[in-house]
């Protein structure tokens, strides 16, 4: 390729050798894109990348895509045994369910909300609040909540001086100063161990609430703070659904990146990553890709991917959407500067139990406590659950399912930084437990025998994204990714649970992905590097 840009004056056979360079790249064979994990994020980059020009080929290691995003078979019923929910923020679930022609199933929950638990004490959660915390101290659902002492002493934090310099990262000690115990114990602990796993004094605020320390400082106050944040919000409901299930969306982007010519295989564990220049004979140097080495007849590529059946993938760009012990367990042989992130001061991760039970009484139809319970962990407490859905009560599209009479509960067990404890006990007994705190929830004494169905289904690979310093551990992954050719990460572990979060991310990463290709274009256009100052 000549290095020589075109200037005004230059002849013709200069114009056709630029042109037969650019011709060379865009009919060039596809470039080949490697995703290893099927889970959200992994489907969202496999499709953004599948288009003319590239090839690509998604590897998961189970025998389903969707990770966390999957069907439950329940007494005739498809649920979902995973996500039932995606946030509405951003717009961008929106907008790949639109894409996909899934918009029009777009449903919204049963707007009379969750409650939250502490010992043995169940009130509806105050509605104008954020993670709990009340945007009006002294509403009257408040008061109710943690009555008129804890109530006006939240009402403090109007009269409290805000410290102009520094801001608190620690959303636990936030709300203690703030807003004081009973907040923090009976709203705030509540709403963040059910959502996030996590005790409210191991969440980074400004991972959780963005803009929540900034509004403050403006202010004066939390509570005012929590106001300027939901009135900034779009109106209408926080989360949305699909009837059906959630688990219909993984479907369907499993099916369109097949229609655009990828490949998805399961069951296909990867056990390695390999520089293609690497060899027997000659060791790798970490700067120079080299020029690749030929694999079962396949052209020349950056990486070689190996699963655990002894296939054998060239690609010239591979991105990992693993969750994340898998992920690191790949990424740090790859480079020097990768090397080291398995070792960083890493949360534990989170196992997390979930159980569903399809009850037969009548009582249940009152939904006495909304949508389902948000569970304080504290000592003695009368239930196990952390959190119960009612899921009949909060999606009209599962009460139809269900039919008359019928109701589907689910409750989920596990916290943040130890394993479930109902992961050892035989199917009987946590039925039998499932029971025993469903009745506690709902406040109404609910026979074993009423129950005829019952399903059980972990999830061991959760670790927490909102806990103080794991920015900084996420940043540097990210840094010494960035500095790999060829080489990007995603996944829910690096941007945080949830749709609104990860897909967002695994798009930007789709994109970087493609301009492996297309920066081979620029450089035919542009070859004295002008194309930077555009």
């Amino acid at each position: 390729m000549s290095d020589e840009p075109i200037l005004p004056g230059d002849g013709p056979e200069k114009v056709d050798d630029l042109g037969e360079e650019i011709r060379h790249v865009v009919e060039a064979p596809p470039t080949r894109i490697v995703v290893i994990g099927g889970g959200m994020a992994g489907l969202v980059v496999a499709r953004e990348c599948a288009r003319p020009g590239f090839e690509v080929t998604l590897l998961e290691a189970s025998g389903r895509v969707g990770g966390s995003v999957a069907p439950l078979d329940l007494a005739g019923m498809t649920l979902d045994a995973g996500a039932e929910s995606f946030a509405t923020r951003g717009g961008h679930v929106a907008e790949l369910l639109q894409d996909l022609g899934l918009d029009a199933d777009v449903v919204q929950p049963n707007p009379s909300g969750a409650w939250v638990r502490h010992g043995s004490r169940s009130v509806p959660l105050p509605k104008a609040g954020l993670l709990g915390i009340p945007s009006s101290p002294l509403a009257t659902d408040v008061i109710a909540a943690i009555g008129a002492a804890g109530a006006f002493r939240a009402y403090l934090d109007r009269l409290i001086p805000v410290l102009k310099i520094g801001r608190e990262h620690n959303l636990g000690t936030l709300v203690r100063k703030r807003m004081g115990r009973k907040v923090l114990e009976l709203l705030v602990a509540p709403v963040a161990t059910g959502v996030y796993s996590a005790s409210p004094d191991e969440l980074d605020v400004d991972v959780v609430a963005p803009g929540l320390n900034a509004a403050l400082t403006r202010l004066g106050s939390l509570s005012g703070a929590v106001g300027e944040l939901r009135s900034a919000a779009k109106a209408g409901s926080a989360v949305g659904g699909i009837r059906g299930g959630m688990w219909r969306l993984p479907q369907a982007l499993a099916a369109d990146v097949e229609a655009r010519g990828g490949v998805v295989r399961t069951d296909a564990p990867v056990v390695s990553i390999e520089h293609a220049s690497v060899s027997d004979e000659e060791p790798h140097d970490d700067g120079d890709a080299g020029e690749g080495l030929e694999v079962d007849g396949q052209r020349p590529g950056r990486w070689i991917v190996r699963t655990r059946d002894d296939d054998a993938l060239v690609a010239d760009a591979v991105v990992i959407a693993s969750p994340a012990d898998a992920s690191l367990a790949l990424l740090t042989p790859l480079d020097s500067a990768l090397a080291d992130l398995a070792a960083l001061d890493w949360p534990a991760a989170s196992s997390v139990e979930l159980v569903t039970l399809l009850i037969e009484d009548d009582r249940l139809a009152a939904s006495p406590v909304g949508t389902g319970v948000l569970v304080a962990d504290v000592p003695d407490a009368d239930v196990r659950a952390k959190a119960m859905t009612h899921s009949s009560a909060k999606w009209a599209w599962v009460a139809e399912a269900a039919g008359a009479g019928r109701h589907v509960v689910r409750l989920s067990y596990g916290r943040a930084g130890r394993p479930a404890e109902t992961m050892s006990l035989e199917d009987a007994e946590l039925r039998s437990q499932a029971v025993a705190d469903a009745s506690q929830l709902l406040n109404i004494p609910i026979a074993e025998s009423s129950v005829t169905a019952f399903a059980r289904t972990p999830w061991t690979n959760a670790l927490p994204y909102a806990t103080v310093g794991q920015r900084e551990r996420i940043e540097r992954v990210r840094t010494g990714v960035d500095g790999v050719e060829g080489l990007e990460v995603t996944g829910s572990w690096l941007t945080g649970t949830g749709l609104a979060s990860v897909i967002p991310d695994a798009r930007r990463t789709a994109e970087r992905a493609r301009g492996l290709r297309w920066r081979a274009l620029t450089e035919a256009l542009h070859p004295d590097g002008t194309a930077q100052a555009d």
